[in-house]
């Protein structure tokens, strides 16, 4: 048979493409096809129409709305979701058989049925959650442009100024002088920072010249920080988005815009995406004569759902969600000793227990909404970045560095995934240790989440902060303590590898001493 598929997950990283090449090893292993449409961070290539006519039957791989689904209508189709895809893609396939077989088998009578077959029952929790992530799925690039971009004029705010670097690109992209060396220094080459960001952006190019590091590093900072600036309205509009569609891309994005001008902070632009959007849904909805159809997508929709949005956001969601967050701010900037260490093992505990799944990502969201906080690397949300990405590299490191020391505990195809678990580790993709937790999780992930609580609390406690929300060991220059960072993550990674060793090597069941023993002389008559 032929299949076509879909795969997203909610950042559109990692399981979206590991779903994408599972589905199609084991659709060939079964003797089918299946060509994959990834719908990921990096957009979507969407699939031939002419291929589509030809499948048999469609597999929804996907957390999030798939998008161009009425292409698929009339075909059997399987909705399973991307980690079913990722960790058991033969009895995907096998579902997805039934499916065209249930209807008449063969692509000659697809076109009598146009419902699914095998649907997976979504309650409003996951919805909102769906929700929620497609939001976060939209703004982790602006996070991960404008993050990367910050530190970079950090480092040449420290090459071209000295320790005081970063503190010295602040001050000048703000346009102020109350910084006693940064009004000195403006006073003593003829700087006007009286003037705001842009003025002082140009003046300095025209004192230095493109070529020098204080030019560039202001030029860095300054392009950086307005790619953050859209991180709470665009949190805010594409929630919004998955909820009405594009009628609630405008009224999300202005609520986000107005949550962040008014300190509520992310928290705010979540409020203002998901009032966004049923409000718009349900102007949509409404019946209206055919005489004002044509101007309700362009005129109406948007006026009054951006109005109410808009007005909602000032006077009922501003104030409240403002304090929240500068309560939450306080909280975290205040954090030292032992409480932010205990933060870190949490995070690290999160980041390890489901490889991907809902408390992974909900660690990863906090990190990732609280750099909107950030203004310089040392600050605690930045180090709280920092402590997510070290230990949600310890699970594909550890089994890796576990099958290079003990590889007769493993299988054959559990070390070949190690092999690429140390590149996948390497880059922050956690889901890189999927393989071996799915095949023994009890043994797995607790010894996963002790390292990953290990490196969570060494960063802390090393307060190592980055602002780029993903690169794993990649981005190492752009973390303020680099050498601290890599070493919390080796810790880890230690202990993880040394108790992955230790439970395999007790209670050992039958099965897998006959496998053992069958590599073993497998290996000493050169055959297999």
């Amino acid at each position: 048979m032929k299949f076509v598929a879909v795969s997203s997950c909610p950042t559109g990283i990692a399981h979206t493409y590991m779903a994408a090449e599972a589905l199609e090893q084991a659709a060939k292993a079964a003797g089918h096809e299946c060509i994959v449409e990834t719908q990921g961070s990096a957009g979507s290539n969407p699939l031939d129409p002419a291929v589509i006519a030809a499948a048999d039957g469609v597999i929804y791989a996907a957390d999030l709305e798939v998008q161009g689904k009425d292409r698929f209508a009339g075909k059997p189709s399987v909705d399973v979701g991307v980690k079913a895809a990722v960790h058991d893609p033969a009895k995907v396939i096998a579902q997805a058989v039934s499916a065209v077989e249930a209807q008449g088998s063969g692509a000659s009578k697809v076109a009598e049925a146009a419902a699914p077959v095998a649907t997976r029952h979504v309650g409003v929790g996951t919805r909102i959650r769906k929700y929620l992530m497609t939001g976060v799925s939209y703004m982790i690039p602006f996070v991960a442009g404008g993050g990367i971009l910050i530190a970079l004029g950090f480092l040449l705010g420290t090459a071209g100024w000295g320790k005081d670097g970063a503190i010295v690109v602040t001050k000048i992209i703000g346009g102020t002088a109350d910084n006693p060396s940064v009004a000195a220094y403006a006073a003593a080459h003829g700087i006007d920072l009286s003037n705001g960001a842009s003025i002082a952006l140009t003046t300095f190019a025209q004192h230095f010249g493109w070529f020098s590091a204080q030019s560039w590093a202001v030029a860095l900072f300054y392009v950086g920080g307005a790619a953050f600036g859209f991180l709470v309205p665009a949190l805010s509009g594409y929630i919004a988005f998955a909820i009405a569609d594009r009628p609630g891309i405008v009224p999300g994005f202005v609520g986000g815009t107005i949550a962040a001008a008014v300190g509520a902070g992310f928290l705010g632009g979540i409020v203002t995406g998901f009032l966004a959007g049923f409000l718009a849904l349900w102007i949509v909805r409404w019946k209206v004569p055919k005489g004002v159809r044509g101007v309700m997508p362009v005129v109406v929709i948007p006026l009054l759902a951006t109005l109410i949005t808009g007005v909602l956001a000032v006077i009922v969601i501003g104030p409240p969600m403002k304090a929240v967050n500068d309560g939450m701010k306080a909280w975290l900037t205040g954090m030292s000793g032992t409480s932010a260490v205990f933060l870190g093992i949490i995070v690290g505990l999160m980041m390890c227990f489901d490889l991907g799944g809902p408390l992974n990502k909900v660690a990863y969201t906090f990190a990732t909404a609280g750099l909107a906080n950030a203004v310089l690397s040392t600050d605690r949300p930045a180090v709280i970045m920092g402590a997510v990405m070290a230990a949600g590299m310890v699970p594909p490191l550890a089994a890796a560095l576990a099958t290079v020391v003990r590889p007769k505990l493993f299988s054959e195809s559990e070390r070949e995934s190690g092999k690429s678990a140390w590149l996948l580790g390497l880059s922050f993709i956690s889901e890189g240790a999927i393989p071996f937790a799915a095949g023994d999780p009890i043994r797995m992930i607790p010894s996963f989440m002790v390292g990953g609580a290990v490196t969570g609390g060494l960063a802390m406690a090393f307060n190592t902060g980055v602002l780029a929300p993903h690169g794993g060991f990649w981005v190492t220059p752009l973390v303020n303590q680099p050498f601290l960072f890599l070493l919390a993550i080796a810790a880890g990674m230690v202990v993880s590898a040394a108790l992955v060793i230790v439970a395999k090597s007790i209670r050992r069941n039958p099965d897998e001493e006959a496998v053992e023993g069958i590599e073993s002389v497998s290996a000493l008559t050169g055959s297999r």
